[in-house]
């Protein structure tokens, strides 16, 4: 590691394409480590340089499968073992978000259990990005520095110079994020509604608003199954939009959303790089948030504020 850097940087196994980003940002290098797999499918964790006394950032989306979870983990309580002074979790993508609350009888509320997961293992604060609900924050006992993919989308959503420009939410859970843009760009906004009788699978979607003549741009946190963004595109064009693009910040894109996001009728859909997207589609278009991290990293160390780095939803 650079000695000049007051801190060390590590990453997991599938978001090292990420945290090198960061490294080059901040200008450090990637610290060493080794994980090292069984023939049962077991690992272990083990740095590969001192960490005694250091403020430890690790880098590490916790998106499926679940050995990336498991793997930060093991990195957290390797390193309070080592006796690292802080252990900072940083996670582009925070999984498990969508159990946040018990919908139904019987049911796990996830979110809460990784947070206690993470805190058991020995996290002191945690910066993440574009939580699926916002009162996630409140499952931990840390600090917790929420951060926003608004600051590139925005950028880029000017750049596009849409002279109709509408903001949209595929459905009503996001309300709060599209009028946070639609105030900022001073554009109208429109809502979806839609019904589901089961995850993943949608009954009845209904257009909240006027879109005709307008080139929409709706808004969300995950793409999964893509079902939901290509049908809103598709009533968006019912109802006499000129163009329909997407902004999403985590391309989750479990099969067949690739399929469906290129035979619908969306111009493009824009994620950010907080997890990596493999497939291939000439729809889809990714933006790094490699600077947004490095810099909430060098202002967390510094304990300056780090709520000038985006659009507050």
């Amino acid at each position: 590691m650079d000695k000049n850097i007051p801190f060390k940087i590590f990453s997991g196994t599938s978001s090292r394409y990420l945290a090198e980003k960061i490294c080059n940002s901040v200008g450090c290098e990637l610290g060493k480590m080794n994980i090292e797999h069984f023939a049962d499918g077991e690992f272990s964790v083990s740095y590969e340089e001192s960490i005694r006394g250091s403020y430890v950032f690790l880098i590490q989306s916790t998106f499926p499968n679940s050995d990336n979870l498991m793997e930060l983990l093991l990195m957290i309580d390797a390193a309070k073992r080592a006796s690292a002074k802080s252990i900072i979790a940083v996670i582009p993508y925070f999984g498990w978000a969508r159990q946040d609350r018990k919908d139904k009888p019987r049911v796990s509320i996830g979110a809460k259990l990784i947070a206690d997961l993470l805190a058991t293992a020995g996290i002191n604060r945690l910066i993440t990005m574009d939580l699926h609900a916002d009162q996630i924050q409140g499952f931990f006992n840390v600090p917790v520095d929420h951060l926003y993919g608004s600051s590139i989308f925005v950028d880029y959503i000017k750049s596009l110079n849409l002279p109709n420009l509408v903001m949209a939410t595929p459905d009503v859970g996001g309300t709060k994020r599209a009028n946070a843009y639609a105030k900022h760009l001073n554009v109208p906004m429109v809502i979806c509604y839609k019904l589901r009788k089961k995850a993943n699978e949608i009954a009845e979607m209904k257009l909240i608003g006027d879109v005709k003549g307008m080139d929409v741009l709706l808004l969300d946190d995950i793409v999964d199954t893509a079902g939901t963004i290509t049908r809103a595109a598709d009533l968006m064009l019912e109802e006499g939009a000129n163009s329909v693009r997407a902004v999403a910040s985590h391309a989750v894109m479990s099969d067949p959303a690739s399929m469906r996001v290129d035979q619908s009728s969306l111009t493009e859909i824009i994620f950010t790089d907080s997890i990596p997207y493999s497939k291939k589609s000439e729809k889809v278009k990714i933006l790094s948030v490699a600077e947004i991290f490095a810099d909430a990293i060098i202002r967390v160390y510094n304990n300056e504020s780090i709520s000038s780095l985006y659009l507050n939803y």
